[in-house]
């Protein structure tokens, strides 16, 4: 598997999870809502910013009845009409370029996930460096095929897609000219139980499409996330807000400030923890290995004296002969005398 480079940035088994920051709708409509987001996110030490680049008449059409209206106790966000979900979730379009460049001042990476082929030509205009295809859209041939015509990066959420519709994806974007493309664990409710989160598909597609797999993760809390990497994932992506307290369409299942900076912490640190397949000591625990069982004199004897279970005992520290040899030693004659704390080695054995 091939690492990916978005701008400096190397994203692959090699290199510390790729944490991204999703802004969505946590803006609440609000300018400096939505750069708070972002300087937030760059002191809670993320990678990167994600936005999502629609209007409602990209997204649907504004009828408010039928199917158009989410009718599902269990949706967070049942009773809305998908047109007016839409309205107030969205970024608005003539933000984006304030967005960018305040994440490029803090060195944050910056891009978007296109719902449609405008949003497509919007974001090219402001030089992404790649793309996020969102669970829901990853059937959506014609936007797959646009957006893998930049030959940039793209990262593809999994959602409800079945094995086979993920092949017809993954075929639809590299033949329409993207050689570097990251899956994304998701599951597609919101927020999602960890439960149906089913991170053991992380290796797996890993290892089907010989790509690089992360998690976007709709979960609450943090892990979910960091179990997710010692599994391989390679991405990580959280929604994020200021404070949950604030409200928003996905404030419910968003990290606040803190809790992004602990996401970044412990994530790098159940990546460290990885390591390699290794057996014995490292070279940290070479000097605890005083500290291990071995076999001492724990009663004064002299020449001549037998070894028994009053006179020698396995404890520590592991200065003496190794345990293993105890029922060996038992009713062996002593060659030389000994105090109690001597640590047994072969010369009081061998004449």
């Amino acid at each position: 598997m091939k690492e990916v480079i978005i701008e400096n940035r190397k994203i692959g088994p090699g290199y510390p999870p790729f944490i991204i920051a999703e802004m969505s709708g946590n803006h609440n409509q609000s300018l400096d809502n939505a750069l708070k987001i972002v300087e937030e996110a760059a002191k809670a030490g993320a990678d990167a910013v994600k936005l999502q680049t629609y209007t409602p008449d990209t997204m649907t059409i504004d009828v408010d009845e039928r199917e158009f209206v989410i009718n599902d106790p269990a949706n967070l966000w049942n009773g809305k009409s998908l047109y007016n979900l839409y309205q107030e979730a969205h970024t608005p379009w003539e933000w984006h370029e304030a967005i960018f460049n305040r994440c490029r001042e803090l060195d944050l990476i910056v891009f978007s996930s296109p719902f449609d082929e405008t949003a497509v030509d919007f974001l090219e205009e402001l030089d992404v460096p790649c793309y996020k295809i969102a669970s829901f859209e990853n059937t959506d041939m014609p936007l797959l095929r646009k957006v893998a015509s930049t030959g940039k990066p793209v990262i593809i959420s999994t959602g409800m897609a079945t094995l086979s519709e993920l092949d017809e994806t993954i075929r639809a974007v590299k033949e329409s000219g993207c050689k570097d493309i990251i899956l994304l664990k998701c599951t597609s409710t919101y927020p999602a139980p960890a439960i149906d989160t089913n991170i053991k598909t992380i290796p797996y597609m890993s290892q089907v499409f010989n790509s690089n797999v992360g998690l976007s993760d709709h979960t609450q809390g943090i892990g979910v996330a960091i179990a997710s990497v010692a599994l391989g994932a390679t991405v990580i992506e959280k929604h994020f807000t200021l404070s949950r307290e604030d409200g928003g369409v996905d404030s419910v299942f968003s990290l606040e400030p803190k809790e992004l900076r602990q996401l970044v912490n412990e994530t790098n640190k159940a990546w460290e923890a990885l390591g390699q397949i290794t057996f014995g000591p490292s070279e940290k625990e070479k000097s605890s290995r005083t500290r291990r069982r071995s076999l001492y004199i724990t009663k004064d004897i002299q020449a001549g004296d037998v070894f028994t279970k009053e006179n020698l005992k396995a404890i520590r520290p592991g200065l003496g002969i190794p345990p293993k040899y105890y029922d060996l030693v038992l009713g062996k004659k002593a060659q030389k005398s000994a105090v109690k704390g001597t640590p047994l080695q072969w010369e009081y054995l061998l004449e």
